[in-house]
């Protein structure tokens, strides 16, 4: 992994002071509400990533519907100088070791996941859990519609609001079995725009999805 620049540590920065003053959720299961997730300059340069959005039809409720649509930061896919400082910061050490800390959730040795969201009106997610082999989820709105939050149900997949939506806010959970989460039908005016930040168990299939496919992250020596 390159050595990390100015950009990077500036973006890492800003990460772990929004992680420190997150918001933390008891019910119904422990989630982390960020405000000021990246740095503004980093949010905005992310929005206008010159990747136009895919035309899609029916999500049936999954974004693996349309799977050879998605975009990721990876070599070969989105991989400009913001994505690769973005995926650095989520790939060094420290911040792997921070986020462990803060959550609990068993990061060494997974590998990195940043998917960049672009859904227009039509698209909805069916509630489900994330569980398998994701470790950890965290997701950073890039638009400033308050009604395009991740929306959040209980264990019986009943409806209890969604997570604030705005520019640089952002959700964080521990996938399990009662992290139930979704996106219910209604109208997206424009293109609701996130990106998905995700560290997976080392038997995930799709590497091309990994932003650094060879290389799991590791806590500091």
């Amino acid at each position: 992994m390159p050595v990390l620049d100015i950009c990077t540590v500036k973006i890492a920065d800003a990460f772990a002071a929004s992680l420190a003053s997150a918001r933390i959720r008891e019910t119904p299961y422990r989630h982390w509400l960020l405000t000021d997730a990246l740095p503004d300059e980093t949010l905005h340069a992310l929005a206008e990533l010159p990747a136009a959005p895919a035309e899609i039809g029916d999500t049936q409720g999954r974004r693996e519907t349309h799977n050879s649509s998605r975009r990721f930061f990876a070599p070969g896919n989105l991989w400009d100088g913001t994505c690769q400082a973005v995926a650095q910061t989520f790939q060094a050490p420290e911040t792997v070791a921070m986020l462990a800390e803060a959550t609990g959730a068993p990061l060494e040795g997974a590998s990195l996941r940043i998917e960049y969201c672009q859904d227009r009106d039509g698209f909805w997610l069916e509630p489900h859990t994330d569980i398998g082999a994701k470790l950890f989820t965290m997701l950073v709105y890039l638009g400033d519609d308050p009604a395009m939050g991740t929306d959040i149900y209980d264990t019986e997949k009943r409806h209890l609001g969604a997570a604030p939506f705005g520019f640089g806010r952002g959700l964080i959970f521990v996938p399990g079995d009662d992290t139930w989460h979704g996106f219910e039908k209604r109208r997206i005016d424009g293109v609701r725009k996130s990106i998905i930040v995700n560290y997976v168990k080392p038997e995930w299939r799709a590497r091309h999805e990994l932003a650094f496919a060879n290389t799991p992250v590791l806590f500091p020596n």
